[in-house]
């Protein structure tokens, strides 16, 4: 591991890429012990508190845990997909906020990843998961139920036929497009919709997925995907009318 000191950038900067590059490249194999700050303070050729510094942005991405004691030091964390959730729905978020991605665009690659799932869902899908969908489905049709409750229940059964697809590659790059894209896409559209059609469309998926028919679970899903659109351009249209 080395790091360039003519280079203007943080040093501590440096050497947490440096270590992080180890990490991935399998150098620095999970649960390996780094060596201490004061041995990577001279590898580096810097102070203490800057190795320290470097240590602090790791742990920080989860990438190194720290134990006390005389067997401790820092550690190669094991990186879960889960614990890596929050960032790609915060990177998903700022993202579809910060460029002009149309609701369209945004619709279609949400829609086409989970439906790549519908087959796996329907085929591996356990009791649990099944049961997440039929609740959420079911308090979709409670009276009285906020808008942003609503909005939160959708997610939350988008999440478990996710998650039905036992494949944690696929639930991690979903985590965008459903935790980040659907309650975006609940925004334009949650004034328009028809809350009981959504929720047929939702009992029918998970009727699908219970039959293990993979097939059906894409076609509902296709049909939910072409009512969302359908919903978009008639708001889009409706506000454009107005401000024309």
């Amino acid at each position: 591991m080395k790091i360039d000191p003519k280079d203007p950038s943080d040093l501590s900067a440096q050497i947490a890429k440096a270590i992080r590059d180890a990490i991935i490249c399998g150098d620095l194999p999970v649960d390996e012990r780094l060596p201490s700050e004061a041995e990577l303070a001279d590898q580096f050729e810097v102070s203490r508190p800057t190795v320290r510094e470097a240590l602090k942005r790791l742990a920080a991405q989860s990438l190194i845990r720290t134990q006390r004691g005389a067997t401790g030091g820092a550690f190669v964390n094991r990186l879960k997909f889960e614990d890596a959730y929050g960032q790609q729905i915060t990177t998903s978020t700022l993202l579809l906020s910060m460029n002009e991605i149309s609701f369209a665009t945004a619709c279609e690659a949400r829609y086409a990843l989970e439906r790549a799932c519908a087959p796996l869902s329907a085929e591996r899908r356990t009791a649990d998961h099944l049961a997440t969908m039929r609740a959420e489905a079911h308090r979709q049709s409670q009276p009285g139920l906020t808008d942003e409750a609503f909005c939160a229940s959708d997610v939350a059964f988008h999440r478990a036929l996710v998650d039905a697809a036992a494949n944690p590659v696929l639930s991690y790059q979903l985590a965008g497009a459903v935790e980040a894209m659907q309650p975006l896409m609940n925004m334009i559209t949650f004034s328009a919709r028809s809350r009981e059609k959504i929720i047929g469309l939702h009992s029918t998926i998970a009727d699908a997925i219970e039959a293990g028919d993979g097939a059906a679970a894409d076609m509902h899903l296709a049909a939910l995907a072409d009512y969302t659109q359908d919903l978009a351009k008639d708001v889009i249209a409706q506000r454009q009318a107005k401000r024309g």
